[in-house]
This record gives structure tokens, C-alpha cells and sequence, in this order.
């Protein structure tokens, strides 16, 4: 019997083991899961913790609920992959042998890489919001805080989910103003990038959106630590940023079971063909979601479409055939405006944000690069496809590549 292991039961591992486990032969294959834990975090719904809109409830679900009935499932902690041995080693010593081996073990925070991130005033001032314990001790200082300055900052890129620190800073002007006090707060964003966004297009409009919001930015300002003492946040040409409230997007950094199985780069997110998404140097190895290294975004969608690209070349490769199907990094990305409405963004490797409409021309019914209510009702209803469907492995109705059809070019 041949063994398929998904090292990962997050969002990319999940709709594997549920979309093989349809598809491969009950009597040729055992699909093994590995993961460390058994909650299940849906993790754009962090953003909304600290404003009140969401809860921890609204984010969490069990594991078991997701993955198909009839894989083995282990949660334990893995320690390290030999590639070279086909085997995972679980902190407990025990063996995993595989014949094919897909890697989804994420992404996660890293605010030690930064000076004084995570010292005296982290929780306390200092907060991030893509853990479910940044984002509740972020709503609890929120409840309190009454004006100062408010600065979001980027350490560097990549990051997860890259438009989630826009969202961010528009929710927190949307929910200052309900409160009463946007005029005693002062936000800035700051960030390495050139300006609001990675692509001209999207950055040209989201630019002018926080303009017309009356947040600040601060462009290419690469941080080299924090003053916790002056409240202050300093880069390497010595740039000074003052803050009452930083909220940071730190460093993030892939699995240290990448890191110690030698599988990864400086950032321990492994090597991957961006098009096949098979490992480089492992033919029996695939990567999906946020533990890839391929330049697009990493964001749920990216989890979303690659898993059918994925799905393929893997029927293809164990049928003896080369994998045809080409992932072509596509993207798709509702981003909050606050006061009930949003935008969306949809892109590839190679075609940048476009105006149009989603994902049916004419008739839409989201506008890309454009504020809308439905917008927002899209980034909304979101959360219940991730649970009932997307999780699943269930079809839907949008290509897993990118269309030109809707767009303006």
C-alpha cells in the first residue's frame, strides 16, 4: 500500500487530504495527517477581533470536523523531514515513512527577529494581530485607548495575507470614527515597501485611499529595532517613528521543521517549482500554502487555487505521467474600507490589479479596485464558504486560473 503523508492540517493540508482522499483508491493508499494541534483558526478573521466584530468563537473549530473520515490522524509535533529517507520524525521519536509528501506547515510571526519588538511594552503597547492572542489583548487595550499615535508597521515582506495591514488601518479609522475620537488619533502606516501596495495599480488607489482617510504613510523605512523606553520605532538610516500604540506585522518566517530538516531558505520556506508546486529538489514532494517560497501572495485564496493545480499534477505524477497543469499565481483578495464597504483585487504572476468586475463580466456582482457595499458582503460571506466548502475540498464555480474576462485593461 502506498503511503501519502500531509505534513500540516491547516488550510492547504486540509483541502488536500480531503480532496485526495475522494479521489485515491481506499485499497492502494493510506493518507496519514499530521498536525500539532486540534483547533482550527480562520485566520482573516483575526483582523476583526480587535474592533468587536468578531470573537474568539467566531475564528475556531475543531480539526476533525474538516478531515475525511477514514485517514489516519496524529497530532503530534513533528520535529524534522529526511527527504533523503522519505520519513517525518515526530518530537516523540516516532517514524512517519511516506511514498509522496505534501509540506503545509505555514507561516508564523517571528517578532524576536526584530530589537525590542517583543520587550517591556509587548501586549502592553505593542501588539500584532495574526495570532488569536495578539488580536484579543489588541481589542482590550482598543476598549481603553482614546487618542495618541496610532502607527501600523510592516518589518518586511513576505507576509501573510500582504493586504491585511491596509485593512488594518482602515477598520481602525472606520472605528475611531464610530467612537467619536478619530480627531485626537493620529495613523500612519509604515512600511519597506515604495508606497501602499507590491503593485503600481493597487498602490495608486489604495494610496489615494488613505489619503482621503487622513492616514499618513511612511514608505520605504526598513526597521531595525524598537525604543521601548522613547516609544519610538528607528530604522537603519536612523528614521525615528513615534507611537502611543504600534501595532506591528512582524517577521514572517516558515516552520522550523523546514529549518531543521535543511529543506528551506533564509526565511525557512522551501524551494518550490511556482508553477508545478513540487518541491525543487524532491520529486515526491509537493507544497501548498503559506510553507511555499514562489512569489504571490500568501493568502488563502493562493491555498485555494493551487490546491486544484496541485490536485492534478499529484493524479498525474502517480500515474507514471509528467504534471501538465501550471499554476499561475493566482490571487484573489477582498480588502476591508470600513463603514461597510470594500474592495477587491484580483492578479497573477504576471497581470497586475485591473478594474473590472468579479468574477462575471458586466455583471459581476464585486467591482475590482473599487469601493463597494458587496465588497464587503463578499470579505463577510467568506468565512462561512471556508467553513462549509472550501475546507472541504468542494468545487466552486471560480477557475483556479486567472481570467482577463471583467477586467479593464
Amino acid at each position: 500500500m502506498k503511503k501519502l503523508v500531509i505534513l500540516g492540517g491547516g488550510t492547504g493540508g486540509t483541502m488536500m487530504a480531503n480532496k485526495l482522499y475522494k479521489a485515491l483508491n481506499k485499497d492502494e493508499w493510506k493518507i496519514t495527517l499530521i498536525d500539532k494541534t486540534e483547533a482550527h483558526y480562520y485566520q482573516p478573521g483575526f483582523l476583526f477581533i480587535p474592533f468587536g466584530v468578531y470573537n474568539k468563537n467566531d475564528v475556531i473549530k475543531t480539526k476533525n470536523e474538516f478531515f475525511p473520515i477514514g485517514a489516519e490522524i496524529i497530532f503530534s509535533e513533528a520535529d524534522r523531514i529526511e527527504p533523503d529517507k522519505n520519513r517525518v520524525i515526530l518530537k516523540n521519536n516516532a517514524i512517519i515513512p511516506y511514498d509522496y509528501l505534501i509540506i503545509s506547515t505555514g507561516c508564523s510571526i517571528a517578532p524576536e527577529e526584530t530589537e525590542g519588538l517583543n520587550g517591556n511594552l509587548w501586549y502592553k503597547n505593542i501588539f500584532d494581530f495574526y495570532t488569536i492572542e495578539g488580536a484579543i489583548n489588541l481589542s482590550k487595550f482598543l476598549k481603553h485607548f482614546h487618542g495618541g499615535k496610532v502607527v501600523l508597521n510592516i518589518v518586511e515582506m513576505p507576509i501573510k495575507c500582504p493586504v491585511a495591514p491596509l485593512e488594518f488601518i482602515f477598520l481602525a479609522d472606520w472605528y475611531f470614527t464610530e467612537r467619536g475620537i478619530r480627531d485626537k488619533v493620529d495613523l500612519t502606516l509604515v512600511t519597506p515597501l515604495p508606497g501602499a501596495f507590491t503593485k503600481p495599480k493597487a498602490t495608486s488607489v489604495l494610496g489615494d485611499f488613505l489619503k482621503k482617510k487622513n492616514i499618513n504613510i511612511v514608505p520605504d523605512f526598513n526597521i531595525e529595532k524598537v525604543d521601548n523606553e522613547n516609544k519610538q520605532i528607528i530604522s537603519y538610516d536612523e528614521t525615528k517613528v513615534n507611537f502611543d500604540l504600534l501595532v506591528s506585522i512582524p517577521t514572517n518566517k516558515g516552520s522550523e521543521i523546514i529549518e531543521k530538516s535543511n529543506m528551506g531558505d533564509e526565511l525557512n520556506f522551501v524551494p518550490t517549482d511556482k508553477q508545478t508546486l513540487r518541491a525543487e529538489n524532491f520529486d515526491n514532494i509537493f507544497v501548498i500554502g503559506d510553507a511555499v517560497n514562489i512569489p504571490t501572495s500568501k493568502a488563502g485564496s493562493v491555498a485555494h487555487y493551487s490546491a486544484d493545480i496541485l490536485f492534478e499534477n499529484f493524479m498525474d505524477i502517480i500515474e507514471g505521467n509528467e504534471p501538465e497543469a501550471k499554476f499561475d499565481g493566482h490571487s484573489t483578495c477582498f480588502i476591508e474600507s470600513g463603514f461597510g464597504k470594500g474592495l477587491l483585487i484580483d492578479f497573477n504572476y504576471d497581470t497586475e490589479p485591473l478594474p473590472g468586475k468579479f468574477p462575471l463580466p458586466t455583471i459581476g456582482p464585486f467591482s475590482l479596485l473599487q469601493e463597494s457595499y458587496m465588497n464587503h458582503y463578499g470579505k463577510m460571506m467568506f468565512r462561512w464558504m471556508y467553513w462549509d466548502f472550501l475546507l472541504k475540498g468542494v468545487e466552486l464555480p471560480i477557475a483556479p486560473l486567472m481570467s482577463m474576462a471583467g477586467k479593464k485593461v
